[in-house]
């Protein structure tokens, strides 16, 4: 079965169309790295949860949305070799600095698919 790696992230609500251009840039520095598919969603009916949610988790302030998004590669061989490379790219290896959300309150982790229905 396929490899995807999961990311949540707040990004301030003005930003989305600067984060919308980034994103497909990035896409393309994936796919060209042996990625299937990238798929970015940004949030428009994303609760508070009182125990927990995705904007408590990322700390999401007023001003800003939840963005849910998921990168498919063919296996976690496959992810792990493509994600080095995806590193070493100039979009990634120290631009992602001027990237329009923090960074720092992004959660991310990769996963195993275990059904696909």
């Amino acid at each position: 079965m396929n490899y995807v790696d999961g990311y949540v992230l707040a990004v301030p609500t003005a930003n989305k169309e600067a984060y919308r251009k980034l994103a497909e840039s990035v896409a393309a520095v994936f796919k060209e790295n042996g990625a299937l598919s990238v798929t970015e969603c940004w949030g428009d009916d994303v609760p508070e949860g009182k125990v927990t949610s995705f904007p408590m988790a990322v700390k999401r302030k007023e001003d800003e949305t939840v963005v849910f998004s998921w990168i498919t590669w063919p296996s976690r061989a496959a992810r792990d070799e493509g994600m080095k490379k995806s590193m070493e790219h100039p979009l990634m290896k120290g631009g992602m600095g001027n990237a329009p959300f923090d960074g720092q309150r992004m959660i991310f982790g990769g996963f195993q698919v275990i059904v696909s229905a």
